[in-house]
């Protein structure tokens, strides 16, 4: 694809690199196909090959983006199905990130959205925060419907309904859950954000059966959010700083050989924890730190996937049907 984007914008690293994304695009379509939003929609601007076109156009036109623009590339899942499908390879996934960023520094939204925009990134990243969100929403989760009906308050009404009616099960604390064998293995699972306030089963079930194949498991105090929750709102410098406090927590241990690899039970964010080899890959002081950080991430299909595993003492005889996250499967 064919760009006319100025000399002066090119400066910018973020934007060269989208050019270099965009011009690898050939048209073909083959992404749309796998385009959840497109399959609804029906919209050739609501799919990966009309979001470039936006983008493209976006980056071209040196101005803030219009509404739009906006609206179409809002809509993007980050599924990251458009990557699995494209014959050229097109990085998507950071072209979209960085037209988020983009967003974020040159759009003012609407009061209504900027409002609920803070507040997800306010609350959701900080486990502390969101339980007394959670615990706060709990009495009031029959006013959902009159706030669905109040336009600019639809979506707290649909946050509200999502709120847990009853609570949770006791979380996880940080520290080692060790096996009995000898010589175990050792991986960190991250202290995480929402996972662990909405469902801690998640990693005590996880814990149990690393534990019982003969793994310890290390939930550090020192660590937080991976960072994708605000870094999918354009927020790239609050997310590069989660990242960051990351890196520090987890890079000395992995250094020592203390761990052997870090090991995500939701796959979202490992798409994200990944990815801080290139997010950091400017940064003279964390890129290799962070490129180390990515190389030692597993999530824990993965993990197991690599683990010599015994054969189970009895059949159970239970038909068990699983679906994978679109960003297990793409990203």
């Amino acid at each position: 694809m064919r760009t006319t984007i100025a000399a002066a914008a090119l400066a910018d690293p973020d934007i060269a690199e989208a050019e270099l994304i965009i011009k690898q695009c050939i048209h073909c379509g083959c992404c749309n196909s796998r385009c959840p939003t497109f399959d609804l929609l029906g919209d050739e601007r609501d799919s990966p090959r009309g979001r470039i076109y936006l983008m493209k156009e976006m980056l071209e036109q040196g101005r803030p983006p219009d509404e739009e623009i906006v609206t179409h590339i809002d809509r993007c899942l980050s599924c990251n199905g458009c990557l699995t499908s494209c014959p050229s390879n097109v990085d998507y996934m950071h072209l979209v990130d960085h037209a988020r960023s983009h967003i974020e520094d040159n759009y003012r939204r609407p009061w209504s959205d900027r409002l609920r925009r803070s507040v997800l990134a306010a609350v959701l990243p900080y486990p502390n925060r969101f339980r007394r969100a959670i615990a706060l929403a709990r009495p009031f989760r029959g006013l959902a419907g009159m706030l669905e009906a109040m336009g600019p308050l639809k979506s707290y009404g649909a946050m509200l309904r999502q709120a847990p009616a009853g609570p949770a099960a006791t979380e996880l604390t940080p520290g080692t859950y060790a096996t009995t064998v000898e010589r175990p293995r050792r991986v960190i699972i991250p202290s995480g954000c929402v996972q662990p306030v909405l469902d801690p089963e998640i990693n005590r079930s996880t814990i149990h059966l690393l534990n019982h194949f003969g793994v310890d498991v290390v939930i550090p105090d020192d660590d937080n959010c991976c960072g994708a929750l605000v870094y999918h709102l354009g927020r790239r410098e609050q997310a590069v700083g989660q990242a960051r406090r990351n890196i520090d927590a987890w890079h000395p241990r992995i250094a020592s050989g203390e761990i052997d690899a870090i090991v995500i039970t939701a796959s979202g964010c490992g798409t994200t924890i990944k990815d801080y080899g290139h997010m950091f890959k400017h940064d003279a002081a964390y890129a290799e730190k962070a490129a180390r950080v990515a190389e030692a991430t597993r999530d824990v299909t993965e993990f197991l996937a690599a683990m010599t595993l015994p054969k189970p003492d009895k059949k159970l005889g239970l038909k068990v049907a699983y679906q994978s996250a679109c960003s297990l499967q793409h990203g």
